[in-house]
């Protein structure tokens, strides 16, 4: 039974590792950071949705006249 030549797979899975760092090196130094981390002083405006505009009166069925 032959077996299974596993001399280059080292050296196959150095180089993957280090491509792959490469790239999400070079993917993650395209972004942007902001260089302070505080919280924004936008006052939110809240846009009232269709729901909100309308009043509706649900009725349970407990509080509903006996017949």
């Amino acid at each position: 039974m032959p077996q299974l030549d596993t001399t280059a797979w080292s050296i196959t899975i150095m180089s993957m590792i280090l491509t792959l760092f490469i790239l999400f090196q070079l993917k993650i130094s395209k972004h942007y950071y902001p260089h302070n981390a505080e919280t924004s002083t936008k006052p939110h405006h809240k846009t009232p949705t269709p729901w909100e505009k309308k009043w509706t009166k649900i009725y349970s069925p407990l509080s509903l006249p006996q017949w």
